[in-house]
């Protein structure tokens, strides 16, 4: 059978009795682009160059404006849908914000918009740091097999990431089967943007219903956002009623300063990006527990860059305060320790799949299990890694680093995706049982 584009398989993992590597990779594959706004740089003061750009398109006379749009819609078409209300809605975007405000015909309109737009390789350079989550649809799944979703950072032009999805099957066997990646990518209708104040940053992402879900692009819009949105950590919430949702916290880079932003979704076409308020935001590596604990939301923190912190709040988007549940101990993560994703509740308490970074910027997985009704409190933890960079899986573009974002309980298995050396995707399962027996 021919490679499906963006996967490969790998070599028979190691075997042992806590942790099985599976032997399938996600890969880059800079095939696959998006549409995204683009503005000519400008000196400062501005002079003007946005304007001047669309005045020379208003000024083709109708054969060349014909000629020049054909050419730029025939480029596109083939490799994005809708390449009209991509282009308009662009034009609306830019006109009397960019540019100033004029009525022009509706291809003048469309290769304006052309103009202010760009293709971009989302994932040219990296597919790293994945989360997985139950699918919300498991119709026509074999009795045992569980469908998933899994969302990955994919690093483009520029060290820039974004975020996009894959679905699969995880069999009753324990194997995974991927579906294949769209060769196509949507450019979402953004529904609000930010009023340009730093802590004013809701967006809301609009995509098509009828479409694959690899097809989904999450790439930065604000400008806290403009160096990219980094490390989706993935969640199904149950509210008190039962009610489910898909909530994750994310880094957004905006070159400068990082901060913790949330995203919601119910459907995985329409997405909430809001940024989250209080000390506890102000790094990386945030977690949200998947139901309130005692009442109120829950979150694990890495606020201090060293110690993996307990956080609660009785609301989603402030968290502020908390107390240092686990610190580093071990020699594999003197430098620092935080969570691979968020807590996952068993019959023992909170299992949460940890990192720890040691001597030479070694990252390795280990594991804790925290209290189930005082999750600051420590039961247990891994006294020596779960997983460790050894052999291929040192190199890459960062050497040296296993990492996640999330994994999926079923039944006393996990499945764990992990990032290897920022640079592409692995899988492994996790037999529960034998992981608590490790722990001390």
């Amino acid at each position: 059978m021919a490679p499906v584009p963006g996967y490969e398989s790998a070599p028979a993992g190691a075997k042992r009795e806590t942790i099985t590597q599976l032997p399938i990779h996600v890969v880059p594959d800079p095939r696959r682009v998006v549409i995204r706004p683009f503005e000519p740089s400008e000196i400062d003061p501005p002079s003007g160059r946005a304007d001047r750009v669309a005045g020379r398109v208003l000024g083709l006379d109708r054969d060349a404006l014909a000629l020049e749009l054909a050419q730029v819609v025939s480029d596109l078409a083939t490799r994005h849908p809708d390449v009209d209300r991509v282009l308009l809605e662009r034009f609306d975007a830019v006109n009397g914000s960019i540019i100033a405000r004029c009525t022009p015909s509706v291809d003048q309109a469309r290769l304006i918009g052309a103009y202010f737009s760009e293709e971009y390789s989302f994932e040219a350079g990296a597919v790293l740091n994945p989360s997985i989550v139950v699918h919300p649809d498991q119709t026509h799944v074999a009795a045992g097999a569980l469908r998933f979703i899994l969302s990955l950072r994919c690093i483009g032009e520029g060290g820039v990431s974004s975020v996009t999805f894959r679905t699969g099957i995880w069999t009753a066997e324990g194997a995974i089967a991927l579906d294949a990646p769209s060769p196509l990518a949507l450019s979402p209708r953004i529904a609000s943007l930010p009023t340009g104040e730093p802590d004013d940053g809701h967006i809301r992402l609009t995509f098509d219903r009828d479409r694959d879900l690899s097809e989904v692009v999450i790439f930065p819009i604000t400008t806290e956002q403009r160096h990219g949105i980094e490390d989706l950590r993935l969640i199904r919430f149950i509210e008190d009623d039962g009610q489910a949702s898909y909530r994750g916290t994310y880094v957004a880079f905006s070159g400068i300063g990082i901060r913790q932003e949330l995203l919601r979704t119910d459907d995985f076409t329409t997405f909430d990006l809001n940024p989250l308020t209080g000390d506890a935001a102000d790094n990386k590596g945030m977690a949200l527990f998947p139901r309130k604990v005692n009442g109120r939301y829950a979150a694990l923190a890495r606020k201090d860059h060293e110690n993996l912190w307990f956080v609660q709040s009785d609301t989603m988007d402030h968290w502020s305060g908390g107390q240092i549940a686990i610190a580093p101990r071990w020699p594999w993560e003197f430098v620092q320790l935080g969570n691979c994703g968020a807590p996952i509740e068993i019959a023992e308490g909170w299992l949460v799949i940890t990192h720890g970074v040691g001597a030479v910027r070694n990252y390795c997985l280990g594991a804790c299990l925290l209290d189930k009704e005082d999750p600051g409190k420590l039961l247990a933890r891994t006294t020596a890694p779960l997983l460790r960079p050894a052999g291929a899986e040192r190199d890459g573009y960062v050497p040296n680093v296993i990492y996640s974002c999330g994994s999926l309980l079923r039944d006393r298995t996990l499945l764990m995706p992990y990032a290897v050396a920022d640079s592409f995707t692995a899988f492994a399962t996790v037999n529960v049982d034998e992981l608590l027996k490790t722990m001390a």
